[in-house]
């Protein structure tokens, strides 16, 4: 029996060697991987070991509940606002947290937390296979809730593999320092709940408007599907799939024995009602710093900003990451202790402001919540660095629950005050001069001019002063869509869709418009020989410990050629002088120039101008766009710049504008200067009368001494029109110029509002 098993054991002895030899071949690979593994990286892990040995060393249970105050200063370096979380208001102990919550997180986030040390290392292979599987596509989590509080105290938002490391050494510390009970506690106090809310006290107040001792097991399950993702479970956005991940959330529950059945058909038959804290205002300097500094820090994190797209899902995808950031960022800003250092100018805001108020003064009527009706928003630039020094989002009142800053948060369309941007300058930069002749006549499917007339063969500088739609259509056409826009998009204008891409953008005619904010700045870069720069007021940003994370630096991006640029403005000064602005030129006679801008039925007045100081865009309307009888872009929103840059220049010594490298004959007369040229009546001409860019419309331009037409509709999309497809017409009624504005507009026109806004 011995001699058969030793001859049994003898068998296939090459295969045995082969496989003796494959093993070592697979050991000596791991080693010696393992060895270059450790030189190379080695040092740098050991590194973050001992770093994350540190962090956790230097912390405290205060450390969790922190929720330290940023601070916000002027530009004189003083202080002006203050930037509070929740946190510190909302913090619940452990033992007055209810037991279902801390059932429900475990079950749903991390099963295994009472038995793990900080890393469920399946769950991590679990994860990396699915993401092999998905060619990289991330469909299922690793990180234990003890990972998930190591990333939202200690670390970034930034998505890197060393965060990743440093995230599983800190979450090992924890687990050694500090009980799972008060591991769960930080981490239900510190988690984000969408919309502002971090931690499930903040929640369940803003949600529900109750305690979270107070809550039902339905509601706990509701609060408990958000944090998974939180822009996918966002009850105000997305109720429906939040209400079926509480159900899910149940199920679990229900299967870990943490409920009972009768507790669990009860929970899930609930019907879940919000209701919502009344959201307090905020005024417009502090909701702009916020929206700046969180898209700094969002920069700062490596997020990387877009505003075109290739199509509708993609730009869905784009708003979903970028609104989880945002949020992220908020919570940083709120928290971290910032001091924020901002070129906000408290006297030009209240000058602007008051430009504002005393301008739209006669417009008494109200909204329910005591909101005037009759709107309007500025925003003034220092052209020195391009950063805001004042921002009015709305006329000035005593109202509770009403904080939309219309300047950078409502879009509406520009009219011809577009016309400078996407059509004359890019003609000038291809070879085209203010002399220049261009021919105003009346063609198929073209705009109309207001009086039916037009004036034959004139210079461009004619055609802008008076702001011929005929000839502005047809340089857009010859210029082509694509390109024109494309102007748009460098400078960051965030809402350019693809139905924009027709000629009646030419005239304003744009599917969601745009905003103050994106205006001042495109003007701005007019004067500054071409070259944008992103409009903000944050000069620097330093964290709690005075480490700068956001540095003075003015990025710029040249968008128009220098002499183009430079044609432009000597051309936008006879608009003022000359032209449908006329009688807007300031009060010590600094040089100025500028462009008005007025939509069909009058529902819409913009004028944008500037100086070599300053640049300054205005919009006025009602919320819910509305005509007003006398709204041009000369009337109410030019004579509030004409206020606000008069007092603003009173004292500033005159400066001529810099026109180097315009051409000779860019300085050639006005067409104002041939008084006995005679129009030319209407021509039955036409061109490219096959193309699908020429639609119909009839719309009104400015001509001198002319009377307005009847304006058609052109039904403007209303600020929250991102979840709309509007047919965009467009917006080119221009009034007659006049020396002398008039006076003062009735107070008797209803309009509604609408107050979307970004995420606060």
């Amino acid at each position: 029996m011995a001699g058969k098993k030793r001859k049994k054991q003898r068998k296939h002895p090459k295969l045995w060697l082969g496989f003796k030899v494959v093993l070592l071949l697979f050991l000596l690979t791991i080693l010696v991987g393992g060895i270059f593994f450790y030189f190379k990286y080695g040092k740098d892990i050991f590194a973050m070991q001992d770093e994350a040995k540190a962090l956790v060393k230097a912390s405290s249970t205060e450390t969790f509940r922190a929720s330290e105050t940023s601070i916000v200063y002027n530009n004189k370096g003083n202080e002006i606002a203050k930037l509070k979380g929740d946190k510190d208001s909302y913090y619940v102990e452990s033992g007055d947290l209810p037991q279902y919550a801390k059932d429900a997180v475990i079950v749903t986030e991390d099963k295994k937390f009472y038995s793990h040390n900080g890393i469920d290392m399946k769950g991590i292979m679990r994860a990396f296979w699915a993401l092999v599987k998905n060619n990289g596509e991330k469909k299922q989590g690793a990180s234990t809730i003890t990972q998930q509080l190591a990333r939202v105290i200690f670390l970034s938002t930034k998505k890197t593999y060393e965060r990743k490391i440093k995230e599983i050494f800190i979450a090992q510390e924890l687990e050694k320092k500090y009980t799972k009970e008060q591991i769960l506690e930080f981490y239900l106090n510190s988690i984000y709940y969408m919309n502002g809310y971090y931690g499930l006290e903040a929640a369940s107040r803003g949600y529900f408007n109750k305690s979270c001792n107070e809550l039902s097991l339905a509601q706990i399950a509701f609060l408990s599907a958000i944090p998974n993702n939180p822009t996918l479970y966002d009850p105000l956005k997305n109720f429906d799939n939040t209400v079926k991940r509480k159900n899910r959330i149940l199920d679990q529950m229900l299967e870990d024995k943490a409920i009972t059945q009768v507790q669990y058909d009860e929970a899930y038959n609930e019907k879940i009602k919000l209701n919502m804290q009344e959201v307090k205002k905020r005024d417009y300097i502090q909701t702009f710093v916020s929206y700046c500094a969180i898209r700094e820090l969002m920069k700062a994190n490596g997020f990387e900003f877009r505003n075109d797209f290739d199509s509708k899902k993609e730009r869905k995808q784009y708003e979903e990451e970028y609104e989880e950031e945002y949020s992220i960022a908020q919570q940083m800003l709120k928290n971290n202790g910032y001091k924020i250092y901002t070129s906000i100018d408290l006297k030009k805001q209240k000058k602007l402001q008051q430009a504002v108020n005393s301008n739209l003064s006669a417009f008494k009527e109200k909204e329910t919540n005591g909101t005037y009706k009759m709107q309007g928003s500025a925003v003034c630039l220092d052209n020195k660095n391009g950063r805001v020094v004042a921002i009015v989002g709305g006329r000035s009142q005593e109202t509770e629950g009403y904080s939309l800053n219309r300047a950078f948060q409502s879009f509406r369309q520009p009219g011809s005050s577009i016309k400078p941007l996407i059509v004359y300058t890019p003609t000038l930069e291809r070879g085209s001069t203010a002399s220049t002749t261009v021919h105003d006549y009346k063609f198929k499917d073209g705009p109309s001019n207001s009086d039916g007339t037009y004036s034959g063969y004139i210079s461009m500088r004619y055609a802008v002063e008076k702001s011929k739609n005929t000839v502005a259509w047809q340089l857009f056409d010859e210029l082509k869509p694509e390109v024109g826009l494309q102007y748009l998009l460098d400078m960051n204008f965030s809402k350019i869709v693809k139905s924009d891409y027709y000629l009646s953008a030419s005239l304003g005619g744009l599917t969601y418009g745009t905003s103050t904010l994106e205006m001042a700045s495109a003007y701005s870069a007019l004067e500054n020989d071409g070259k944008y720069r992103e409009p903000t007021c944050i000069v620097k940003i330093l964290d709690g410990e005075g480490k700068e994370i956001v540095s003075d630096h003015v990025e710029q991006e040249t968008i128009y050629k220098k002499d183009a640029a430079h044609s432009m403005t000597d051309i936008l000064t006879g608009v003022i002088t000359r032209g449908t602005a006329r009688g807007l030129g300031l009060d010590n006679g600094q040089p100025s120039a500028g462009k008005t801008g007025t939509t069909n039925d009058k529902k819409d007045g913009w004028f944008c101008g500037y100086t070599p100081y300053y640049t300054t865009a205005v919009w006025v309307g009602y919320d819910s766009p509305k005509t007003v009888n006398d709204l041009y872009g000369s009337t109410y929103p030019g004579r509030i710049w004409h206020d606000y840059m008069s007092e603003l220049h009173k004292n500033l010594e005159i400066k001529e504008f810099s026109l180097e490298g315009i051409p000779d004959n860019n300085n050639s007369p006005s067409h104002y200067d041939n008084p006995d040229e005679k129009k030319v009546p209407e021509r039955k001409d036409k061109i490219d009368e096959d193309s699908d860019d020429n639609r119909d419309v009839d719309r009104d331009s400015d001509d001198d001494d002319n009377k307005v037409d009847k304006d058609t509709d052109d039904n403007p999309p209303p600020d929250n029109a991102e979840k709309q497809t509007p047919t965009p017409e467009p917006d080119i009624t221009e009034p007659p110029a006049t020396e002398e504005p008039e006076e003062q507009p009735p107070d008797d026109n209803p309009g509604g509002v609408d107050d979307m806004g970004v995420p606060e």
